[in-house]
């Protein structure tokens, strides 16, 4: 089984970019602990970051073709990318939302997901743990076990 891994614009400044919101967690570390998890669960991730939409809408539009399903971290992108959200609406495997801080207990304009209405699920404000859930719960959708 093969996972997929997203992250949007600035995740790639994680560790310096507002500690305080985001914690100390590099990217680069998280993405380790991803692959360590992967591996103890028997499966890969791939793990790319970009700032640009239209990398994460390509990537996307070819995950159905080599990945099981999807983890994303939209970034800013969440509150205003209609291209996201329909590229997530289209790929037909399962895509989980993922956000390091609490969006809806900060700015306004950050607790409105476009993306969430199409995503299989959301983990948000656990930190650099939500990846490790995000990644047990689309191992379990994908087997069946994570389905009521």
């Amino acid at each position: 089984m093969k996972i997929l891994v997203l992250n949007g614009p600035n995740l790639n400044l994680l560790g310096r970019r507002e500690p305080s919101v985001y914690g100390s967690a590099t990217l680069e570390e998280i993405n380790i602990k991803l692959s360590a998890l992967a591996g103890e669960l028997g499966v890969t991730v791939d793990c790319r970051q970009s700032n640009s939409e239209g990398d994460l809408v390509d990537w996307l539009q070819e995950a159905p073709e080599r990945f099981d399903a999807v983890i994303i971290n939209p970034g800013a992108y969440t509150h205003y990318s209609l291209a996201l959200r329909d590229a997530i609406s289209a790929v037909g495997i399962p895509v989980i939302e993922i956000h390091i801080s609490n969006i809806y207990a900060r700015e306004a304009f950050r607790s409105h997901s476009v993306i969430a209405p199409v995503a299989a699920g959301q983990i948000s404000g656990l930190g650099p743990y939500g990846y490790l859930l995000a990644l047990r719960a689309a191992v379990d959708m994908v087997t069946g076990e994570g389905r009521p």
